[in-house]
């Protein structure tokens, strides 16, 4: 029993290093924000095999999720077409993102999805101009 209690004891103190090194690893993505950080940095946070259980993993693909939501608005706005983003599931989000961090580690990862955009097929839908007003 005693060892039993020495390897559970064990664990959780490794479990808690791992656990404090990763925060104080990720803390300046989650202060400086994933679409502002330095490439180079972020891909060697991002672990596709890991999935959204891995936390860089999940606020790039909150991060990614938002920033597509808002510029399909802006899209539909000025020409009544979006980007369908029903394909992009969290593996081809964090690849699309890891993938042109380690081409391009000079620059954000914000980079990656402008060019998704530039790129996707764009789908015509019908709206009316101005419905969405920010400013009253």
């Amino acid at each position: 029993m005693q060892v039993k209690l020495k390897r559970i004891a064990l664990a959780s103190g490794v479990a808690l290093a791992c656990a404090g090194a990763f925060a104080a690893r990720a803390e300046p993505l989650l202060t400086q924000g994933i679409g502002t950080s330095n490439c180079a940095r972020l891909a060697g946070d991002l672990k596709p095999g890991e999935g959204l259980g891995n936390p860089v993993n999940l606020m790039a693909y909150s991060w990614a999720q938002g920033y597509l939501s808002a510029a399909n608005i802006s899209l539909v706005e000025a020409d009544a077409k979006h980007v369908d983003m029903g394909q992009l599931d969290e593996a081809k989000v964090i690849n699309m993102l890891l993938t042109w961090c380690k081409a391009n580690p000079d620059k954000q990862p914000l980079g990656a999805l402008n060019e998704y955009l530039r790129k996707s097929p764009k789908v015509k839908i019908k709206w009316d101009k101005g419905t969405v007003d920010w400013n009253q």
